[in-house]
């Protein structure tokens, strides 16, 4: 965009906004210019300086002086109308690496440019599943995550959350029909932070959940951060396992079920964290797979710790078990992983190399952050790399075996993440 129509379009805006002249302030510009007007509602409003007493009308200005009014009008976009408001976000966006060099000043001045912000990713994935010599009929997908936020007020800010993906043979999954779908309030209340809509609970390393839940979350606590939550869940089963497993044993049909946990971390020492929680499913009237009665109620038990081991490793280990008893199937669960480096999205170059072991039980998790090797136990190693800002590649080799069968499983997948 020419610098003259940003200028136009600005000043435009800015004028529409700005207080009543008072006296003129320049030289060049006396009181009969037909511009005298409009240059003195500038300076008034602090938006003008001029250079040596002249305001210097038809010099050509800088990217840094126009990103200096693009601030300006910033400042003033709450007398803005909706429009003018347009346009200034637009100007935001062109001018943002001017506007970020100007420092927290114009950085606090931001957040006056409207009430949402957006932010997300875009992902490109292949998989290659491999059971026993046969490929997976799971496809690779194309993806997007894109995150809302609104400030409710001071101090409570509205998220919502919207996931959509396309999978290789055509089949498209959107919102709530991936069960993807986040809308939640979060802010202080009764001494710590509540949240309440429809969230990620995603509790201690995310051996048992990471899928969705309706209701209410409390955390409270600084040396040993507590969260405790209540309402129904929105997963479909309890550890549905890969397509090819059939001998697996899990819960089947418990959306909309009571759920509950509570977790407890502890920061051990300044690069040790412990961490433990319990989770609660109402499962009246539910059964497993193969047909075995359940308790009124199962409860789920983890814990684990992460460790730095000098400034290049670290460490995570989290267990798990569950006291739903099914003949011949497994309820407890593990994941260890050593990393070495970390990948930082805005520092190009930068890298980790992952290797983990693992054993995740069907019946040991709800809905296990590693949802491509439910029932699965094996090894695993790959790298994390970061070829330019804000883009992340990863890829990794899953040799494992199901636990059901004692069949070979192996994942292959290679994916890009583009951020924003």
């Amino acid at each position: 965009m020419k610098k003259s129509l940003l200028s136009t379009l600005v000043l435009v805006c800015i004028l529409a906004i700005s207080c009543t002249a008072f006296a003129g302030p320049f030289a060049d510009v006396p009181a009969k210019h037909w511009s005298y007007a409009a240059v003195t509602k500038l300076v008034n409003a602090g938006i003008v300086d001029g250079v040596n007493g002249q305001f210097q009308g038809d010099r050509t200005i800088t990217r840094y002086e126009m990103a200096q009014i693009v601030a300006k009008a910033m400042e003033h976009s709450d007398k803005a109308d909706a429009e003018n408001r347009a346009i200034i976000n637009k100007l935001a966006v062109e001018f943002a690496q001017e506007l970020n060099s100007l420092g927290v000043r114009v950085t606090a001045l931001e957040d006056r440019v409207g009430n949402v912000k957006l932010t997300g990713k875009v992902q490109a994935r292949y998989d290659n599943y491999d059971h026993a010599g046969a490929k997976s009929s799971s496809p690779s997908r194309t993806y997007v995550d894109l995150w809302a936020n609104a400030k409710i007020n001071d101090s409570w800010v509205a998220n919502v959350e919207y996931e959509s993906y396309d999978k290789a043979n055509g089949e498209t999954y959107t919102g709530d029909q991936a069960g993807a779908t986040q809308a939640y309030a979060t802010g202080p209340a009764f001494g710590g932070n509540l949240t309440v809509g429809k969230f990620d609970p995603f509790t201690a390393y995310g051996l048992v959940i990471d899928d969705y839940m309706s209701g209410a979350m409390f955390e409270f606590g600084n040396k040993i951060k507590t969260r405790i939550a209540a309402g129904k869940l929105n997963a479909s089963n309890l550890g549905s396992p890969m397509s090819t497993d059939t001998n697996a044993a899990y819960v089947d049909g418990i959306a909309g079920s009571k759920y509950a946990l509570a977790e407890m971390d502890f920061a051990l020492s300044p690069v040790t964290n412990l961490k433990a929680a319990y989770h609660r499913i109402d499962t009246t009237g539910l059964s497993v797979t193969n047909g075995s009665t359940l308790d009124d109620t199962v409860t789920y038990y983890e814990g684990g710790f992460d460790t730095k081991l000098g400034s290049n490793f670290g460490v995570v280990a989290t267990a798990s078990k569950s006291d739903i008893d099914v003949t011949g199937q497994d309820n407890k669960g593990y994941f260890a992983q050593l990393k070495y480096k970390a990948t930082d999205l805005k520092k190009p170059g930068s890298y980790d190399i992952f290797y983990n072991n693992r054993k995740i039980p069907t019946l040991s998790e709800i809905d296990a952050t590693w949802s491509y090797a439910y029932g699965v136990k094996g090894n695993q190693v790959g790298f994390e790399y970061v070829p330019m800002n804000n883009t992340k590649f990863t890829a990794f080799y899953l040799d494992g075996k199901l636990l059901s069968d004692n069949t070979d499983y192996k994942v292959y997948r290679a994916q890009v993440e583009f951020f924003f």
